[in-house]
C-alpha cells in the first residue's frame, strides 16, 4: 500500500524521530546511577524493575519504559525504591529526560522541510512529557517545523488511546483517514488504527519487522524513507 492521499503526518518521538537505542539505552544507565546513588545492588534492582540489561546497556523489548509514560516508568521503578514516592521518582526521570543525549534517526531538518514543501501538516505525539518533547525538538533544531506537539501530559491522553492522535487531526484540520501515524512501537500503531489513520512502522526502535507488520500499512527502515512511500520524493 502506498501513501497516496496522505496530507498530514504525526510522528512518535523516541525510536522514530530519534534512534531509541542510541538515545534512551544510553540515558537509562545514567538515570539508574542517579536513582541508586551509586549503590550497585540497588542499581541492579532498579535495572530489573525497568527490564534493563546493565551489561548490554539496553532495555529488553518487554520493558514498560519503551512505549510507556514517565509515570508508568516511575511506577515500575518504585518497586525497588520503597522509601521514595512515585511522584518523586517521576520528577527525577522528567528532569533527566530533558537533557537526554539525542541521536536523530536521520537528518531531521531536510526531511521535515521536504514534507512541509509537499503541503503536509506535521505533528509529534509522544508518551514523554510535552516539556521534554519541546526541549528535544529545540535541541535538534526542528521545533518550529511542527504544527502540533503533545506529550502524555498535554491533556489529550496517552497512546495507545487514539485521543491525542485525533487531537492532532482536529488541530490541523485534516480528516483522520488522510493522516499517517508514524511510530516504532505497537502502541503507536494501535493508536493509529483506532483513530482511523494510516499506520507506518519504523525500525529505529526496539520492535522488529515481525512485531510491527501486523499493525502497519507499511514498515520502513527509518523515517528517511517516508517521502518515497508518500510519493513526494
Amino acid at each position: 500500500m502506498t501513501g497516496a492521499g496522505v496530507d498530514a503526518v504525526l510522528f512518535d518521538k523516541d525510536g522514530t524521530l530519534f534512534d531509541f537505542s542510541s538515545t534512551w539505552d544510553v540515558w537509562a544507565l545514567s538515570a539508574l546511577e542517579r536513582l541508586s546513588s551509586g549503590d550497585a545492588v540497588l542499581m541492579q534492582a532498579l535495572a530489573d524493575a525497568a527490564d534493563y540489561d546493565i551489561a548490554a546497556r539496553r532495555f529488553h523489548p518487554t520493558s514498560v519504559v519503551i512505549a510507556g509514560t514517565n509515570r508508568e516508568a516511575a511506577e515500575a521503578l518504585a518497586s525497588a525504591l520503597p522509601d521514595r514516592t512515585v511522584e518523586e521518582i517521576e520528577a527525577v526521570l522528567i528532569d533527566l529526560a530533558v537533557n537526554a543525549p539525542l541521536a536523530p534517526a536521520v537528518p531531521l531538518a531536510p526531511l521535515l522541510d521536504a514534507l512541509a514543501r509537499a503541503g503536509l501538516a506535521l505533528g509529534v505525539m509522544t508518551n514523554d512529557t510535552e516539556v521534554a518533547a519541546r526541549a528535544h525538538l529545540r535541541s535538534a533544531g526542528v521545533l518550529d517545523r511542527f504544527d502540533f506537539i503533545a506529550g502524555f501530559d498535554s491533556g489529550h491522553g496517552a497512546k495507545p488511546s487514539p485521543s491525542p492522535l485525533l487531537a492532532f487531526a482536529d488541530a490541523v484540520g485534516r480528516d483522520p483517514a488522510r493522516v499517517a501515524m508514524v511510530g516504532d512501537s505497537a502502541h503507536d500503531l494501535i493508536a493509529g488504527r483506532a483513530a482511523g489513520m494510516r499506520t507506518v512502522g519504523v525500525l529505529t526502535g526496539p520492535a522488529t519487522q515481525a512485531d510491527l507488520a501486523p499493525l502497519a500499512d507499511v514498515v520502513l527502515p527509518d523515517i528517511g524513507h517516508l517521502p518515497g512511500w508518500l510519493g513526494t520524493a
